[in-house]
């Protein structure tokens, strides 16, 4: 019998007092004092130790939220689409709907069995990025192989836009090859060629490569405007393409979108410009510190003061 009830039944049946039987066992007499309202309420089981746990928990996902993180999981895998917790989020968050944290959405996942343990991957950080500064200025280009439903390979090319990884396909271009055997010179395509094909392993196997073309059609849609991407800030490649001047061919004498801005110097006379999510500073000399200023930019060029 635990001391709770000990020290309770000997105040009942007063064989001590709430001062003696709380020094006895090891209580404070207020705490003493609340087992037997509990007592009197509840009987002996009301004094077995309670859960530490909040009635409500503000913080909670709701059951809602929760359901819909399940169903479209589900539904995005069907459909051969991304389907990881940032892509969720965006998902939720389109539809109106409280967003939890990516991780709080993997747990709900792993919870639901819904979550494949993979390789360990090699990290992130461990390598070195390339991006081009602005949309235009350098497109990524490569086959991938793909078999027809009757076993006929045929190739696929596929035009990427290295700074916001929109899918697009162009004429007169100049080609620039990369190092044979080297395919990091090419990390955005390849890794494009494995969301196409996982899209493409989900539909219905295509007879002829107009069927085929029918298929990466449908596909630029989704890819370009209902997919975010985690490296160009979770937003989608259209909203990327979209939100910066275009960078303009060499020698093509077409004038590009010249962008203006008013800016304050710093205490050392200098600016800051992010473009492209680089940070470039300015030094226009000390004599000018906190001075309002005018600077501007060429699309793809360095910026200038």
């Amino acid at each position: 019998m635990s001391k709770h009830r000990v020290a309770v039944l000997n105040v009942i049946a007063k064989q001590r007092s709430v001062t003696a039987a709380a020094a006895e066992y090891g209580l404070s007499r207020q705490h003493l004092q609340r087992l037997l309202t509990r007592y009197r309420d509840g009987g002996l089981d009301a004094l077995d130790p309670r859960s530490r746990r909040p009635r409500t928990s503000p913080g909670r996902t709701p059951d809602a939220v929760r359901a819909r993180i399940i169903a479209l999981r589900t539904e995005l895998t069907a459909r051969g689409l991304d389907a990881g917790p940032l892509t969720i989020a965006w998902h939720l968050e389109r539809e109106g709907l409280r967003v939890p944290s990516s991780s709080t959405i993997r747990r709900i996942l792993h919870a639901a069995g819904l979550v494949v343990p993979e390789p360990r991957k090699r990290p992130r950080s461990s390598w070195i990025r390339f991006e081009a500064a602005a949309p235009n200025e350098l497109w990524q280009s490569d086959f991938t192989h793909w078999r027809l439903a009757d076993g006929r390979e045929v190739e696929i090319l596929n035009w990427l836009d290295d700074h916001s990884r929109y899918l697009l396909a162009y004429l007169g271009v100049r080609q620039k090859n990369g190092a044979p055997g080297h395919p990091q010179t090419q990390g955005k395509i390849e890794r494009f060629h494995q969301t196409l094909k996982r899209w493409l392993e989900r539909q219905p196997a295509a007879r002829t490569v107009a069927e085929l073309q029918a298929q990466l059609d449908a596909f630029r849609l989704p890819y370009n405007e209902h997919r975010p991407h985690r490296a160009i800030s979770r937003v989608t490649p259209g909203e990327a393409y979209r939100a910066t001047p275009k960078a303009m061919a060499a020698g093509s004498g077409a004038r590009g979108h010249f962008r203006l801005r008013y800016d304050i110097t710093d205490s050392r006379g200098a600016i800051t410009l992010r473009r492209a999510g680089r940070l470039y500073h300015l030094k226009v000399g000390a004599a000018f510190a906190r001075r309002r200023v005018l600077d501007g930019r060429w699309p793809g060029s360095q910026a200038t003061g």
